[in-house]
This record gives structure tokens, C-alpha cells and sequence, in this order.
């Protein structure tokens, strides 16, 4: 890990596009400001954490989805697989 001192209104810079500055201390806190192209996520690591595990345990879940039924043109009602299989992947719905 590397370990930068900075004081109020001082900042650092990663890579070229990202730069965290120091904005405010008061006592034990103290409040950054990060500048950073919109295609980079920032978080809190705390809230970061979260944010995996609710990940991984979506991952885990199953995600069978519940057939669909379609009105075909002449109005008669179809069942649709929601898993394509290779003898159906061609049929016409």
C-alpha cells in the first residue's frame, strides 16, 4: 500500500485522469473530493463490500425464468421455452 501525506486543498493523482484532493478536516475526519471520468465507479469500500456479496449471492440463485405465452397473428396462444434448446433453437414462433 502506498502512504501519501497531504494537507487541506492538496491532492494526488492516479494515472492521468483520476485526482483526489483533501477538501476538509475536522478532529478524526476528513472529506475528499475525487474528479474521475463517469465510467469509473467510485464507492465507499464499506458500501463496495456490500455491493459483492449481494453479487455473488445473486450468482448463486437459480435464475430459471417462468414460461412466457405469446399471441401468435392468427390469435392462437403459444407457450414459449424460456431455455432455447438445439431442436427448437430454429422453430418459427
Amino acid at each position: 500500500m502506498l502512504i501519501l501525506s497531504r494537507k487541506k486543498d492538496e491532492s494526488i493523482m492516479i494515472g492521468e485522469q483520476i485526482e483526489i484532493s483533501v477538501v476538509d478536516i475536522k478532529g478524526d475526519q476528513i472529506k475528499l473530493g475525487i474528479k474521475a471520468p463517469r465510467d469509473i465507479k467510485v464507492y465507499r469500500q464499506e458500501v463496495f463490500v456490500e455491493i459483492q456479496k449481494e453479487n455473488q449471492a445473486a450468482a448463486k440463485t437459480g435464475t430459471e425464468l417462468p414460461e412466457i405465452e405469446l399471441l401468435s397473428q392468427s390469435g392462437e396462444r403459444k407457450n414459449v421455452p424460456t431455455e432455447i434448446s438445439a431442436e427448437n433453437k430454429n422453430e418459427e414462433i
